[in-house]
C-alpha cells in the first residue's frame, strides 16, 4: 500500500528517465512545449554513455569534435535554459498500468506524471569471468577516461573488436607503455577511420582470435589467460589492467515486467515510426529502444520524437 505522505503534491505532464542524448533532447522540446518536465538522470551514472567517451567527433555542430561529458554538459544545459527540473535521482521503480503513473525514487519519494519518457540506454556488458567482479577499480574497467591515467607506464590491455574498444585503445596510449587488443575475430568491426588509427598506432598490438579466459591477480590485475579459439592454445599476458569494451545491454530492468521486449536484442518495443509503447502514455527512445544504430544522433532524434509523441497524447 502507498504512503500518501510519500506522494508529490504534483501530477507532472511528463517524467523523463535518463540522461543521455534522448533524454535531454526530449526534455528540452518538452520544455519548448511548455510541459514542464522533471527529469530523473540517475545519481551514479548522469549523462549515458557519452560520459565515458573521449573525442566525439561525428556530432553535428562541433567540426573540431568535443569531449563526450563535454557534450552531455551542453545538452545539460540547453534543457535547463528551456525550464526542465533536472534531478540526480535514482529511480527504483515504475508503475505503469496506472493513471497517472507513479515513479518511485531511492529515497521512496513517489512521483505522478500523465506521461513517461524512457530514455535508460544502456549498461556496458561483461565478460562473465571469475575474477572480474571482485577486481573492478583494481585493474578492470569499462571506462578509459576514467581510469588511463592511474596506468601510467603500464602494459595494459583492451578487449573488442568495435569503434569504442578502438576508442578505449587509443586513448590509453597515451599513458600506457603497450597496449593489447584481444578481438574473437581476425579482423574489426570498428569504421575505417577508427580501425586505421589504430592499427597505424606503434603502441598497439593485436592478439586475433582470441578470448580472454580469466583475470588474474589478488589485489590488482596482473596477467590474464588468453585463449586462440582457433586452435585452441593458451598463453599468459602479464598486464596491469584490462578495459572491457564488448558491447552493451539496453536498460530494461524498471520495465520488462510490464512492457513488451525484443527477443533478439533485449530492447522495448515500440510502434514505429513513433516512440509509444504497448501502454499508453508510456514512450521510449535511444539506445534502450535502438539495438541497430545506436549513435548519439540517432538517440538525440529518438527523444525529439517521443516529446513530440507525448504532446500529442497529452492533447
Amino acid at each position: 500500500m502507498l504512503l500518501a505522505e510519500n506522494l508529490t503534491a504534483d501530477v507532472h505532464d511528463v517524467v523523463i528517465i535518463g540522461s543521455g542524448p534522448a533524454g535531454y533532447t526530449a526534455a528540452v522540446y518538452a520544455s519548448r512545449a511548455n510541459l514542464n518536465p522533471i527529469l530523473f538522470t540517475s545519481s551514479v551514472e548522469a549523462g549515458g554513455e557519452l560520459m565515458n567517451t573521449t573525442d566525439v567527433e561525428n556530432y553535428p555542430g562541433f567540426p573540431e569534435g568535443i569531449m563526450g561529458p563535454e557534450l552531455m554538459g551542453h545538452f545539460e544545459a540547453q534543457a535547463r535554459r528551456f525550464g526542465t527540473d533536472v534531478q540526480y535521482e535514482d529511480v527504483t521503480e515504475l508503475d505503469l498500468n496506472v493513471q497517472p503513473k507513479r515513479i518511485t525514487l531511492a529515497d521512496g519519494t513517489i512521483h505522478q506524471a500523465r506521461a513517461v519518457i524512457l530514455a535508460t540506454g544502456s549498461k556496458y556488458r561483461e565478460l562473465g569471468l571469475a575474477g572480474e567482479s571482485a577486481l573492478v577499480g583494481k585493474g578492470v574497467s569499462w571506462c578509459a577516461t576514467c581510469d588511463g591515467f592511474f596506468f601510467r607506464d603500464q602494459p595494459l590491455a583492451v578487449v573488442g573488436g568495435g569503434d569504442s574498444a578502438m576508442e578505449e585503445a587509443l586513448f590509453l596510449t597515451k599513458f600506457a607503455s603497450k597496449v593489447y587488443v584481444i578481438h574473437r575475430r581476425d579482423e574489426l568491426r570498428a569504421s575505417q577511420i577508427m580501425a586505421d588509427r589504430a592499427l597505424a598506432n606503434e603502441k598497439i598490438e593485436f592478439i586475433w582470435n582470441s578470448a580472454v579466459t580469466a583475470i588474474n591477480g589478488d589485489t590488482k590485475v596482473e596477467s590474464l589467460d588468453v585463449e586462440n579459439i582457433v586452435d585452441g592454445t593458451t598463453s599468459t599476458l602479464d598486464v596491469n589492467g584490462v578495459f572491457i569494451a564488448i558491447g552493451s545491454d539496453p536498460r530494461t530492468d524498471l520495465v520488462k515486467d510490464q512492457l513488451d521486449i525484443d527477443e533478439t536484442d533485449g530492447t522495448i518495443v515500440v510502434q514505429e515510426p513513433s516512440t509509444a509503447t504497448k501502454i499508453p502514455g508510456v514512450f521510449a527512445a535511444g539506445d534502450v529502444v535502438d539495438g541497430k544504430y545506436r549513435q548519439a544522433i540517432t538517440a538525440a532524434g529518438m527523444g525529439a520524437k517521443a516529446a513530440i509523441d507525448v504532446e500529442d497524447f497529452l492533447g
